[in-house]
């Protein structure tokens, strides 16, 4: 169901992929980063159980009869199922009965507990990760270097324009959602706002019925806010917000509203990587803490473009944040995945990209030019580290990605360094 003004996706080619292997897939991610109208793009029939006309009629349709809804030419589109729990197996059933791929497309904005749904739907429905955009995807990045070249060693010395400082603290508080293209770069912050509303009055309560305290849920992704891109803990979350707001949340209360958040796709945590199983140097294996958008974070600390480039320390820490949001994009048509490197001896890599054959590449993220000689040495050091215990695999590239560099090139000791708005799949 072509539209003549929809904005292409990465995720695209991914959705097409899978629905010539599966008879159904599911794209999860938070709400407004663009799910329905990139179903319906990839969709020729859909059925939607939001609508509410007729005082949601079509919610009432699909709880009297799911399998009476799917109906229509394939793929059908069923958008928010999980409002209806039950559609999930309805769907699994008839992927089943017609014995064909590509029937189904459905999306969802929270994930269910398994109450409700008999089946896990291996095999017939695959889950496909939506996030908001990246720069690529918003046109802010002119895709001068893709991180396929990066693995090739196919990187052409370039140079890409200065990026001003102002430029980057826009794009962080703007953040990805598809809506701020088309809004005054003075209401940016409305969006991410609102969109926090959303979750705390409604999404949280819908999604199990359960009434939970408003107050000390906006405390904890105010806490999270403040330790964007890090490795904290529930524990120093709990005092986090004891110091900040003299609040005490129990540790079992905190444990379920990080539960709620990741539910709600509010929240991402990037894994730990160890670049080998036999290695002697000791991996720590804490996840690193995002909120699913840098322009949440900015919101929940009222920081505009202004209020980022007086804290150049938080701003650098929500730029990595960014960074990492499109690293986790760009990776995905190549069957990549993003973790992060934290050893005991305190020698850390912001990113790492790894591909499904087991090449990695290593991506320190810094704010300023004048950081990437020191970005570099470390990239350099742990290498070293890895090679000389030879009982791991070498990364294939190290990267510093940077916000104010004016050029892609391959420095002499082999690190590229590469300006986040010039980056690509």
């Amino acid at each position: 169901m072509q539209n003549n003004d929809y904005r292409s996706r990465i995720i695209d080619s991914i959705i097409k992929d899978h629905l010539e292997a599966f008879g159904a897939v599911c794209i999860e991610g938070p709400k407004w980063c663009g799910k329905t109208w990139t179903a319906m793009h990839n969709c020729n029939s859909q059925f939607m159980l939001g609508d509410s006309k007729d005082n949601f009629q079509n919610r009432k349709l699909a709880q009297l009869d799911p399998a009476m809804i799917l109906k229509g030419e394939a793929p059908r589109l069923i958008d928010e199922w999980q409002e209806v729990p039950s559609i999930w197996d309805a769907v699994r059933y008839e992927v089943d009965s017609r014995q064909a791929q590509g029937q189904f497309i459905l999306t969802g904005s929270s994930t269910p507990k398994r109450k409700g749904i008999m089946h896990s739907g291996a095999g017939r429905i695959v889950p496909l990760r939506m996030r908001t955009m990246s720069l690529w995807e918003s046109g802010d990045s002119d895709g001068k270097v893709s991180l396929h070249s990066l693995f090739t060693g196919d990187v052409e010395t370039q140079l890409t324009g200065d990026v001003e400082l102002k430029k980057i603290a826009q794009l962080i508080v703007r953040g990805g959602w598809p809506q701020s293209l088309t809004v005054p770069k003075e209401k940016y912050h409305l969006l991410p706002q609102g969109y926090i509303n959303a979750i705390i009055d409604d999404g949280s309560n819908r999604l199990d019925e359960i009434k939970r305290d408003s107050s000390k849920m906006i405390r904890l992704l105010k806490s999270l806010a403040r330790n964007e891109s890090t490795t904290v803990s529930n524990k120093t979350l709990k005092k986090d917000i004891m110091d900040v707001d003299g609040i005490a949340i129990s540790d079992p209360t905190i444990a379920e509203y990080l539960d709620v958040f990741r539910r709600l796709y509010l929240i991402e945590d990037q894994p730990p990587f160890s670049p080998g199983v036999r290695s002697s140097v000791r991996v720590k294996q804490s996840s690193k803490r995002h909120l699913t958008d840098p322009s949440i974070a900015c919101s929940l600390l009222g920081l505009n473009e202004e209020g980022l480039i007086n804290d150049l320390n938080t701003m650098g820490f929500l730029f990595e944040s960014m960074c990492e949001r499109d690293l986790w994009l760009y990776a995905m048509p190549h069957g990549g995945k993003l973790f992060h490197y934290q050893d005991y001896r305190e020698k850390e890599i912001d990113a790492i990209v790894e591909m499904p054959n087991g090449d990695w590449g290593a991506f320190e993220i810094k704010l300023g030019a004048h950081q990437i000689d020191s970005a570099a040495e470390n990239l350099l050091s742990i290498r070293a580290d890895i090679a000389k215990e030879g009982k791991g695999k070498e990364p294939k590239f190290l990267c510093v990605l940077c916000g104010l560099s004016n050029a892609a090139y391959k420095r002499e000791d082999g690190v590229y360094v590469v300006p986040v708005t010039s980056l690509k799949p």
